[in-house]
């Protein structure tokens, strides 16, 4: 199933980025994935009975911030999108009348049939986190008892291929508006932790509609469940940058060089001013012989003496 997943993802990559040779592949990551703990569809622990068992996520956003000992593990290191999730699913019962059964007493209490939505979150202070993006609606009752992977596609056709565009620092988190049998528990307490998008009453379950279902909304996230797995992941595609100088791209444009604005000349410097300048002036007159005149004009000497 996962093989053809990654098939139709390719598919709609551009072409370049497929077959171009020299290309760079597209690179995958599985965000909330452990190596060595695969999703798996929850059970009832055997010794559990049906009042007792604890594997149905109701009207809330779900978070989970430890898989096998690795924290926020669903957190975004490298920008690019969200193509396609997996979760898994409980069939509720072995027996179809007993599951049926489960199913309308389930349905009756929560306000509808199994759901779940896909949802980016951006993390704030004090567990706050803001929707940033969210895949549609998906209708879970023909899938109980699987482990699902789906591309993102528009319900219930799953024939249009969208994508969430996520940004480093994002987590993945699960949007429950109605139910979804998807919690493993009695797991190691300090291998396993996941919040809920509600502060109050974490001792029970949550008793109104507390799932973010708005991009913008913010929530804080103040019930936090240890030994506990909500069964998904998220598959990014990377986004790929365009190298610095490829076939056919734009030419880069020479660096221009520094003009310098021309100097202007500077202006001559004015005489120093001293207290004594009119005093000296003064003196030099004195010390000069006066100047006679002999008439006459042109500076010429005279004819006759």
């Amino acid at each position: 199933m996962k093989k053809r997943i990654a098939l139709a993802i390719l598919a709609a990559l551009p072409i370049a980025a497929v077959v171009a040779p020299g290309s760079a592949a597209a690179q995958m990551i599985e965000l909330g994935s452990s190596t060595t703990v695969p999703v798996v569809a929850p059970s009832c622990p055997s010794s559990s009975a049906s009042t007792s068992c604890l594997i149905i996520l109701e009207r809330t956003t779900a978070l989970q911030t430890v898989t096998d000992g690795q924290i926020n593990p669903t957190k975004v290191t490298k920008a690019g999108w969200i193509v396609a999730f997996t979760v898994g699913l409980s069939n509720l019962s072995s027996d179809p009348k007993t599951e049926l059964g489960y199913l309308k007493g389930l349905d009756h209490q929560y306000g509808g049939t199994p759901q779940l939505i896909l949802t980016v979150l951006k993390p704030g202070k004090r567990n706050t986190y803001t929707v940033v993006a969210q895949s549609g609606t998906y209708h879970l009752i023909p899938f109980l008892g699987q482990v699902l992977q789906q591309p993102l596609s528009l319900p219930p056709t799953f024939t249009t291929f969208t994508a969430l565009p996520v940004q480093p620092g994002d987590v993945i988190g699960l949007t429950v508006p109605t139910w979804a049998p998807i919690l493993t528990y009695n797991l190691a307490p300090t291998k396993y932790s996941y919040r809920q998008s509600r502060t109050q009453n974490c001792l029970h379950s949550a008793g109104s509609q507390t799932a973010q279902l708005t991009i913008g909304q913010t929530q804080g996230y103040g019930c936090d469940y240890t030994g506990t797995r909500v069964e998904y992941t998220a598959t990014e595609v990377v986004n790929q940058p365009y190298p610095a100088t490829y076939v056919g791209g734009p030419t880069a444009k020479p660096t221009p060089k520094p003009t310098t604005k021309p100097t202007a000349p500077k202006p001559a410097p004015k005489p120093k001013k001293t207290v004594r300048r009119a005093r000296l002036i003064r003196a030099l007159r004195l010390r000069t012989p006066p100047v006679r005149s002999f008439g006459g004009g042109a500076g010429g000497a005279p004819l006759l003496h």
